[in-house]
């Protein structure tokens, strides 16, 4: 008999597991709240965990062709002057592949068109509006941050909660860079990563008290905080414009005692929402995906969602906590000689596994 699973939400992690499930034989039915796919967002890093995941479902060379691999990365201070390089060439073979730029609207196509060969039902414009009474083996929640599910299933205690940090992100036409590059301040940072067809992104970060937007004047708002701040700070700010600047306040969740309730599994996150300070939130997401898939595969349901559990959630939450130090550490006024040794310190040792 074959057996039935549901998915909340159409992001990266639900497409993922829609497409891993579908592959392993289950039948799958996707729920997005949202009538269609996005066509337009910024660049994506894939790490070589994550791609090694999308090997799995047969898409590793698919998104090597869609993205850019990142060539060179620099932690600098606002008048340019270096804190660290970023090793790639030591990150290459310790990792043993590269790190893939991709727009997150290639990527979403990539994972919808994966979901749907396999055989999964996705239904956009089509949210669930009552977590309960599914007729389902599984159900997946990949609703993102402010899960309703993960409230319902383990309380308000583990609502989102804002992290304290305001984040500007968008694309910049016409000014290509191969590079990654990340500048701190104190209690600011402003970075750029390469993007598709001669395109830019950038995105900026602060301290900043919850719901303190100010529409129509973000523009203005990032040029007196960056007043002064060399290239790339200084070009990116004379070119973006105003419509095209996207804000929004930063939510982490509280540690879960578990990714699993029942015949339920939350992933991406809906399970460990974290700062974007690793730049692994999407990776993450499709890791978790897979490895779901493989471990529901395998022997009774229940036995496969407590490794799932096993296997993800020491390793997410510890990711998640190391975000937020290094969002700390690239956000402190002070101490900066100890924190930008901190730095080249974890630049010699590579990235998180």
């Amino acid at each position: 008999m074959t057996r039935q699973a549901i998915v909340i939400g159409g992001g990266i992690g639900g497409l993922t597991a829609a497409a891993a499930l579908g592959r392993q034989g289950w039948q799958v039915t996707v729920h997005e709240r949202n009538p269609a796919l996005p066509d337009t967002g910024t660049a994506l890093g894939i790490w070589p965990q994550a791609l090694r995941a999308l090997q799995v479902l047969g898409l590793g060379e698919e998104i090597r062709k869609a993205g850019r691999r990142q060539e060179a990365g620099a932690f600098l201070r606002p008048d340019g002057s270096p804190i660290a390089r970023f090793d790639l060439d030591r990150m290459r073979r310790r990792a043993g592949d590269d790190v893939y730029l991709v727009p997150r609207p290639t990527l979403l196509s990539i994972l919808h068109h994966a979901a749907v060969s396999a055989g999964a039902q996705v239904l956009l414009g089509r949210p669930v509006s009552h977590f309960e009474g599914f007729e389902a083996d599984l159900v997946v929640v990949a609703d993102g941050v402010f899960s309703q599910a993960r409230e319902h299933l383990f309380g308000p205690a583990h609502r989102a909660r804002y992290s304290g940090t305001t984040a500007w992100r968008g694309v910049v036409e016409g000014m290509s860079t191969d590079s990654f590059t990340e500048v701190w301040g104190p209690g600011l940072k402003f970075g750029v990563t390469p993007h598709d067809h001669g395109r830019t992104n950038w995105y900026a970060a602060a301290t900043a008290p919850p719901a303190s937007q100010h529409p129509g004047h973000e523009l203005t708002t990032l040029r007196e905080m960056y007043e002064g701040w060399a290239h790339p700070v200084s070009r990116v700010l004379d070119s973006v414009k105003e419509t095209h600047i996207l804000r929004h306040d930063i939510y982490v969740t509280p540690p879960l005692p578990s990714y699993v309730r029942g015949s339920t599994a939350l992933i991406g996150d809906a399970a460990h929402a974290m700062t974007p300070d690793l730049g692994r939130g999407a990776c993450e997401s499709i890791i978790d995906a897979v490895t779901l898939a493989e471990c529901v595969s395998e022997g009774t349901l229940s036995a496969g969602l407590g490794m799932y559990d096993r296997r993800r959630r020491p390793t997410t939450q510890r990711l998640a906590r190391m975000a937020a130090l290094a969002g700390w550490v690239s956000r402190v006024g002070h101490g900066r000689t100890v924190r930008d040794g901190l730095l080249r310190v974890s630049m010699l040792a590579g990235p998180p596994s």
